[in-house]
């Protein structure tokens, strides 16, 4: 544990950073697979790999920065994104500058990013390096691992390839490319509420498998691998803007296969029938979102005639997100390894409860902390931290007889004082164990201490209930 003296001035920082944090957020956007380039062509990422960066930390540390009179150059941010490997040359790491957005959002992406063929390795990792323009490094952050292929498979696809189906629940992009030309490429995106065909920015869409059997407006989602012919939904994850419900159809030669109902595999070519609709189909007219009608086969019934604008690719994507904050600290090192919260693994209970968290990126240098008490840790290993669970009682006297559930976030801090928050919280529930039928009494006379003590105890011995915020 910190010593005492650092720990109270620690815990009322941490008190005034729950009431108004002050994140920074740096999120990567990217897909789930990679084309190999070969010979002397550049097959670059698609879509490209972008960075946003959010929070209110980022406007507060820039403010930092400019009051010690470094100039308005000095804290714009900017960076390099490249591949992970050791002997990357500079032609495959890109320069980022990065652009303010209506929603106040930093933007950026790597356009020209590629892996050629005398890369062997079969997975990859983007690598993001971010600095402030006076020099001072933020810090390193990767993307998630990308799988890299030699091309779309043409043969049918098998759920024993797993790797290449794409399932019900994940996320996915979807792009355009006119006579299969690459300046041409548009992106469905989402902006102001509205659907657009966008050069520039790419929106990650959650692909939903629907039951067909209820109805329309019910529209309950389903497990499995999405096969052409199937009823599905496409939800931005940014937004949550929704397409109607639209039947996904395999594309072979500007023509839609009615019968085909294969699982759908990476970068396949694909259309989106509204259904119930007569075959009107999703469509991009150069930056908008329209409905196409297609023409049937005189001479193949299971055929529709598309255009161009109407043919989708699709692959699979990743997000990967970074939240840290620097308002508490005058932090000099790099804020990386940030780390990344997988799941919470709790065994024991009482005065004996301990905590296993797991993830990415932990190193013994982090504490955890239960809202604003700090937990004992002691680090095993880079993905795994273990705590004691701080008693109730550690929350002041308030909690001292604990009758209803709390919740308080789940935090790491660093020795230096920086905060990595998550998305993670833990709940004390006391247990309740009445007699059925019996009254659970709302009020206590005051004269009732040992009744209180000994319903304190038994809180002591609660149970504790772990959960993710969505």
């Amino acid at each position: 544990r910190s010593n005492p003296y650092q720990a109270s001035l620690l815990q009322e920082s941490v008190r005034r950073y729950l009431q108004l944090p002050a994140d920074q957020t740096v999120l990567i956007l990217h897909a789930k697979v990679a084309q190999k380039s070969y010979g002397n062509e550049k097959r670059f990422f698609c879509p490209p790999p972008c960075v946003y960066l959010s929070g209110p930390g980022w406007k507060l540390k820039q403010e930092q920065i400019k009051a010690r009179g470094l100039g308005e150059a000095g804290f714009r941010v900017c960076g390099y994104m490249g591949l992970d490997s050791m002997g990357s040359s500079l032609m495959e790491t890109q320069k980022l500058s990065f652009e303010e957005q209506p929603d106040a959002k930093g933007f950026s992406c790597a356009k020209a990013l590629y892996i050629s063929d005398t890369d062997k390795r079969k997975h990859f990792r983007l690598v993001l390096k971010l600095f402030f323009s006076n020099g001072q490094e933020i810090g390193t952050f990767h993307s998630k691992l990308i799988k890299v292929i030699s091309k779309p498979s043409q043969k049918k696809q098998s759920l024993k390839n797993t790797d290449l189906c794409i399932s019900s629940g994940s996320k996915v992009s979807l792009f355009n490319r006119l006579r299969s030309q690459t300046v041409s490429t548009r992106y469905l995106s989402v902006e102001g509420g509205a659907f657009i065909a966008s050069a520039r920015q790419w929106a990650a869409f959650t692909l939903h498998l629907a039951d067909e059997r209820c109805p329309r407006s019910e529209f309950p989602l389903r497990e499995g691998y999405i096969r052409y012919g199937s009823v599905v939904r496409l939800v931005c994850t940014a937004s949550g803007v929704t397409l109607p419900p639209l039947i996904i159809r395999k594309v072979m030669k500007q023509y839609a296969m009615l019968d085909v109902d294969e699982p759908i595999s990476q970068l396949h070519k694909c259309a989106f029938q509204f259904q119930g609709s007569d075959r009107m189909y999703l469509c991009l007219s150069t930056d908008k979102v329209i409905q196409f009608q297609a023409s049937p086969c005189p001479k193949e019934a299971n055929r529709e005639l598309l255009n161009d604008g109407s043919c989708w690719t699709i692959i699979s994507t990743e997000t990967v997100e970074y939240t840290f904050s620097e308002s508490l600290a005058c932090v000099r090192e790099p804020v990386s390894p940030v780390p990344l919260i997988a799941a919470l693994q709790l065994t024991g209970g009482g005065d004996v409860a301990m905590l296993e968290v797991q993830g990415e990126y932990f190193h013994a240098h982090l504490k955890v902390w239960f809202g604003d008490v700090e937990a004992e840790t002691m680090y095993r290993s880079p993905k795994s931290l273990v705590c004691v669970v701080p008693d109730v009682s550690a929350f002041g006297s308030d909690w001292r007889w604990l009758r209803y559930p709390i919740t308080v976030p789940l935090l790491l801090i660093r020795d230096d004082g920086l905060i990595y928050s998550s998305s993670f919280t833990f709940t004390y529930t006391p247990e309740q164990s009445c007699i059925p039928g019996q009254q659970v009494l709302s009020d206590v006379p005051q004269d009732s201490d040992k009744l209180l003590d000994s319903i304190h105890q038994e809180f002591t011995r609660t149970n504790f209930h772990l959960f993710m915020q969505t």
